[in-house]
């Protein structure tokens, strides 16, 4: 079992705990799962980030008669960053535009989730100046989490 890593994000007094599991990196956030997006919406949209997709997954239960924790997803990127990485090997079009999960966990802590830009490199073979134009989303949480 892979111990979590503890990352101290700035000289504050509160540090963020980041796990990463097959690839995942997942980190506690603060706010609800909504409040949680809805911060990460207005930081993309300030950096002129296209908002692809937000997707509410506990509405789509109920709408099958499901019930899921609160969950939502959000589909992201620039078409300017990602097409590059296309052109080079257009299979990482499955995990392109870059995809977070917000959701909240039976203990009723919320988490972040999304892909390490590093296990994208290595699982399509990008170089680092390729990869450097997705690597990106951990310090754009970490403006949405403080």
């Amino acid at each position: 079992m892979k111990r979590p890593n503890i990352v101290i994000t700035k000289t504050i007094k509160v540090s963020l705990v980041m796990t990463a599991k097959n690839g995942i990196i997942s980190q506690p956030s603060p706010y609800s799962v909504t409040e949680t997006i809805d911060r990460l919406v207005a930081t993309l949209q300030s950096k002129s980030i296209t908002i692809f997709a937000r997707i509410d997954q506990q509405v789509e239960a109920d709408k099958v008669g499901f019930s899921l924790r609160p969950m939502q997803l959000l589909l992201f990127g620039s078409p300017q960053a990602g097409t590059p990485l296309m052109v080079a090997e257009p299979t990482i079009a499955l995990d392109l535009p870059l995809k977070l999960a917000a959701w909240e966990a039976a203990d009723g802590k919320v988490w972040l989730s999304y892909d390490d830009a590093r296990y994208l490199q290595q699982r399509f073979s990008l170089s680092d100046a390729l990869v450097k134009h997705i690597d990106v989303i951990a310090s754009l949480i970490h403006q949405v989490l403080l």
